[in-house]
């Protein structure tokens, strides 16, 4: 039986000590639900990878309650001291070298020598991490490869009886997972576009390259970030991106002025708003995939600030699978 713990004093710290005891437990921050467990602890690290079906190989990231905390278990650069400064607590995840002291599991970090770190927005993620007093490794709490969470309902419907506890503190505000920036180069690569956009970051550190293709990087077995499997985000429905018409037996993904004649429809936003789009574009996926159509077209939605996220993971979810 999963508890469902209300985002209160009392409710954080029955989160906290299920954490301690090396439990499973999923909460709310701003970007998505994560599932947690205590990120030094080996055994509730692969308890997390057991719950979601995760590939081994796939890291991932570790939440702190403040930029101190994390850059205690890993070599902070010049930015990622600048953005953590302009970003944290925030959807931004830094991928640095670990300090040889560093005490998280290397389970988390796929065995690299790098580790994927960040501070979320959120009274109540921040003080369920204060309450623990240990990293927390996290990544979204569903099963691998399916539709990322945003309420404490999503948490359930994947990982029902599967985990200890939900955290329930609403719905998220972002909707789509952190941004993920590699500084462990010269030069900062894009590994996985998110909640902050390239602009903002490039506002602070200058110009970022985008990392390896998630082809590659699963070809290799490398993958430093989370988030970069090809098929991933994916509803049971097939998705057919960038539409221009739909058909009868079709649900339809909209962005603006719908299309005619679809079956079944959920709308990102009518005004084309692309942070109205991010934060609802997961609770649309789901809610198509319900439906008795054939398949989800979605309309294009332009690349521009959250547009390259959300066209990131529509793409993971119209992969091949």
């Amino acid at each position: 039986m999963t508890e469902i713990l209300a985002a209160d004093a009392p409710g954080i710290a029955r989160a906290a000590s299920l954490l301690a005891a090396g439990g499973l437990v999923a909460f709310g921050t701003e970007t998505v639900y994560g599932l947690g467990a205590d990120a030094t602890n080996d055994r509730a690290v692969a308890a997390i990878f057991a719950a979601k079906g995760r590939p081994h190989f796939n890291p991932l990231i570790c939440h702190y309650p403040t930029a101190a905390a994390a850059f205690e278990h890993v070599e902070p650069t010049p930015f990622a001291r600048a953005l953590a400064a302009a970003f944290w607590p925030g959807p931004l995840t830094l991928v640095l070298p670990r300090r040889l002291t560093c005490p998280v599991a290397l389970l988390a970090g796929a065995g690299l020598d790098t580790l994927a770190v960040r501070v979320p927005a959120g009274a109540a993620v921040l003080a369920l991490l204060r309450a623990t007093g240990l990293p927390v490794a996290a990544p979204s709490a569903n099963r691998s490869g399916q539709v990322s969470p945003t309420s404490a309902a999503h948490v359930l419907d994947g990982l029902g009886g599967r985990i200890a506890a939900v955290l329930d503190s609403g719905d998220c505000p972002v909707g789509v997972e952190s941004t993920v920036l590699d500084l462990t180069a010269e030069r900062p690569f894009l590994l996985r576009p998110g909640g902050v956009s390239r602009e903002a970051i490039e506002t602070v550190i200058g110009p970022v390259r985008r990392g390896v293709t998630p082809q590659a990087a699963e070809a290799s077995r490398t993958l430093r970030s989370p988030g970069l499997m090809v098929s991933h985000y994916a509803p049971a429905l097939p998705v057919r991106l960038n539409a221009v018409s739909v058909a009868a037996d079709e649900a339809l993904l909209a962005f603006g002025p719908p299309l005619p004649g679809a079956g079944a429809m959920f709308q990102l936003s009518e005004t084309g708003d692309p942070v109205e789009a991010a934060a609802r574009l997961f609770a649309g996926l789901r809610a198509l995939d319900r439906s008795a159509c054939r398949g989800i077209a979605v309309m294009a939605v332009p690349e521009a600030g959250l547009g390259l996220a959300i066209n990131d993971r529509l793409q993971r979810a119209a992969a091949p699978r």
